[in-house]
């Protein structure tokens, strides 16, 4: 069953893509909308077998609910104000991450790393504001285009973190300030190769807890089968104990024609 609903899940990812083309759509936009409503259909149904078979355990799983919001969504009408809400359909698509279980982990480190991300973030925007505001001191007059006022000085440094044609930027200031490649090598190191790998960092090792956690919990649930297959076993070995019939002294000495 969960199979098919990662099947029926791509499949419908895959035509609302198809929707996006105006030639598809000349030539096989029935079927498209077609697929899309028996997708939608075959979701709304498996949300309420689930809800069927758990009850209110349902509600307990935070998945459960990211399904229901998702599916939720894809059946307000597509009309009117809320038409917008339509382009919304491919939201379906993250349905993936719920079935797929390794993709379930994925984010269960992304969640559990938040906590360390949000102090590397906060390094990173403390790192970036008081470089902006050197470069707003030192280089406002020679390119004003780039950083005459701390906001696009901010803007400008974030552009150079991410890579981006950061080679021109230094050189426009370095035809006036030749020196000023030091301050651009040092920002792109502190900012990109320290605090982004340390992003990484945090998100390599909650992903090593959520995995060694999942592998904790298997064994312990082997343990526990093994525990109760062996308690089974001397249950079954008691109540054979029990209905066999120990031997008499006479049967042990023989009868006295025998002796």
């Amino acid at each position: 069953m969960q199979r098919a609903v990662i099947l029926v899940i791509i499949v419908n990812a895959v035509t609302i893509g198809c929707e996006t083309s105006a030639y598809l759509m000349e030539r096989a936009g029935g079927l498209l909308h077609a697929i899309d409503r028996i997708a939608l259909a075959i979701f709304t149904a498996e949300i309420a077998a689930r809800l069927y078979a758990y009850r209110a355990a349902f509600f307990r799983d935070p998945w459960n609910w990211f399904d229901t919001i998702i599916v939720a969504v894809a059946l307000i009408p597509a009309s009117g104000p809320t038409s917008v809400l339509r382009a919304l359909r491919i939201l379906r698509a993250l349905r993936l991450v719920s079935a797929v279980p390794s993709m379930r982990r994925v984010v269960g480190a992304l969640l559990a790393a938040v906590p360390g991300m949000a102090s590397i973030i906060g390094l990173l925007v403390l790192m970036i504001y008081i470089a902006a505001v050197i470069a707003t001191k030192l280089f406002g007059d020679i390119v004003p285009e780039r950083f005459d006022e701390l906001p696009r000085s901010l803007f400008t440094l974030f552009q150079i973190m991410t890579g981006d044609d950061w080679g021109n930027v230094a050189q426009e200031v370095m035809e006036e300030k030749p020196w000023a490649w030091i301050f651009f090598i040092v920002y792109i190191l502190m900012s990109t190769f320290v605090a982004l790998n340390l992003f990484i960092a945090v998100v390599v090792n909650a992903m090593n807890d959520v995995e060694g956690d999942a592998a904790e919990n298997e064994t312990r649930a082997e343990l526990e089968s093994v525990r109760q297959e062996l308690a089974a076993v001397n249950a079954k070995l008691d109540r054979l104990l029990i209905r066999t019939p120990s031997p008499s002294p006479s049967a042990e000495l023989g009868s006295p024609v025998d002796r």
